[in-house]
């Protein structure tokens, strides 16, 4: 108990603030606040990219546009499952398709979506 305590007053003392409202920076930070749409739709693509299977579908597809069957033969998934997680990475215009015939072709939607993924994974090597 003692030690819980102790470590309860450490913890306070790291979280202390001045206790003075600093106007002029949160004016600032207040002015560039984003919109409530663009926040919810942001973090439902931060929450996408917090699935292991979709960023294990995302990488492949950084190295090429593929199939159905091809992502389910690199991931060792089935199709069917696969292709769950390929309509919400669509839906989240994280990915795209292209139709050639009855077979689709699934690749990165844009360049925003590659840096994105590119950076986090510099992030997590940099280690």
């Amino acid at each position: 108990m003692v030690g819980q305590r102790r470590n309860s007053r450490v913890e306070a003392k790291t979280e202390a603030c001045c206790n003075v409202i600093h106007e002029d920076t949160v004016d600032k930070v207040k002015a560039a606040e984003l919109p409530e749409e663009q926040v919810s739709e942001l973090a439902t693509i931060f929450q996408a990219l917090g699935d292991t299977t979709r960023v294990r579908i995302i990488h492949a597809l950084v190295q090429s546009e593929m199939c159905v069957c091809d992502l389910a033969a690199v991931l060792g998934m089935t199709q069917s499952a696969i292709s769950h997680q390929l309509r919400t990475l669509r839906n989240l215009r994280i990915i795209k398709r292209r139709k050639e015939g009855r077979v689709a072709y699934y690749s990165i939607d844009d360049h925003h979506i590659l840096t994105l993924f590119k950076t986090g994974l510099e992030h997590v090597s940099h280690r």
